[in-house]
């Protein structure tokens, strides 16, 4: 465990945060008073930060999980109409005007 004050960390922060990612924690002081604390990422916890946020989205009860997981990919939406035929609809249902 390491203590550092909230100046030098601003100054060395690469060489702290590298300390952190590899198992160390690292305790923020202001005025010999811990104000924050840097450690390790639980192992659980997936590398990528997409995963990490929706994760934490699910545990704050922002977001809930599916009720049926699944491998599959989701369905394609279904197709769009070109923009020749939107115009053709279009002068079709003005005609009778």
């Amino acid at each position: 465990m390491h203590a550092v004050g909230i100046k030098t960390l601003n100054s060395r922060l690469s060489e702290y945060v590298r300390l952190a990612a590899q198992g160390e924690t690292v305790l923020v002081t202001d005025r010999d008073r811990v104000v924050a604390q840097l450690s390790p990422p639980h192992p659980q916890r997936s590398q990528a930060i997409g995963d990490a946020l929706l994760a934490h989205a699910v545990r704050e009860g922002w977001i809930s999980p599916p009720l049926i997981a699944s491998n599959e990919p989701p369905p394609s939406p279904p197709g769009v109409a070109s923009l020749d035929r939107i115009l053709s609809e279009l002068d079709l249902d003005r005609s009778d005007r």
